[in-house]
């Protein structure tokens, strides 16, 4: 089972809740306002007067099996609008209960 991570400007909330329904992915924890920088470029989402954007972030438990379309189809939303930018991390997970 593997975790993914995913960070992305809100403005593509729609559209990342669209391409988990497309991908059948229907389990995942949303945090609605998360601030955050990009590590190479881009402009802080902050919520402030200067840097008003935000972010926001899943949490994606899933079979491996599913990881590359998820990945597959976040790069290709990102890519629609690289600017406003998008992450995701997978990492290893095992159910605990």
């Amino acid at each position: 089972m593997k975790a993914v991570f995913i960070s992305y400007n809100q403005a593509h909330t729609l559209q990342v809740n669209e391409l988990l329904d497309r991908l059948g992915i229907r389990g995942f924890t949303r945090w609605a306002l998360t601030e955050g920088r990009g590590s190479e470029e881009g402009e802080p989402h902050y919520g402030t007067h200067a840097w008003p954007s935000m972010n926001s972030s899943l949490l994606v438990f899933l079979e491996e099996k599913g990881v590359e379309p998820l990945l597959d189809a976040l790069r290709e939303l990102d890519a629609e609008a690289p600017q406003q930018g998008m992450r995701a991390f997978v990492l290893d997970a095992r159910p605990g209960m």
